[in-house]
């Protein structure tokens, strides 16, 4: 009984690993939380994101007021997506990638983490420009 169990457990992860493509996730207008009473400029808020994707190994690019694109490459594997933002909010988009299984809005998995942690490291990277 125990070795079946075993078993069951080693096909059930063996499954999990092998999950086909998710949506793509895009971050649509998220606020920025900021300190009471603190806010930040359009230029600084576009250098914290500079510096958020640049913590991650994504290659940052300034394209115009509120406005900068990102690429992240990992073997053989490309991400590009654009960022928008204004003083009060932000937005992750997808653009484009290679070797990311991506069609029909939907993508590989590991996309959509890497954009979990882009997200994350822009929350936190404005946090600390407006501390």
């Amino acid at each position: 009984m125990r070795i079946i169990g075993i078993l069951l457990a080693a096909a059930a992860l063996t499954l999990a690993g092998c999950a086909g493509p998710q949506p793509i996730n895009n971050v649509v207008n998220a606020p920025f939380v900021l300190p009471q009473g603190k806010s930040l400029s359009m230029g600084q808020i576009q250098k914290a994101i500079i510096a958020a994707g640049s913590t991650l190994g994504w290659q940052m690019s300034p394209t115009g007021p509120g406005k900068v694109t990102g690429r992240l490459v990992l073997r053989t594997h490309v991400a590009d997506v654009d960022i928008e933002h204004d003083t009060k909010s932000y937005s992750i988009k997808y653009r484009d990638s290679q070797n990311l299984d991506a069609r029909d809005g939907m993508i590989h998995k590991n996309y959509n983490s890497w954009i979990d942690n882009l997200d994350k490291a822009i929350r936190t990277q404005v946090q600390v420009a407006a501390s």
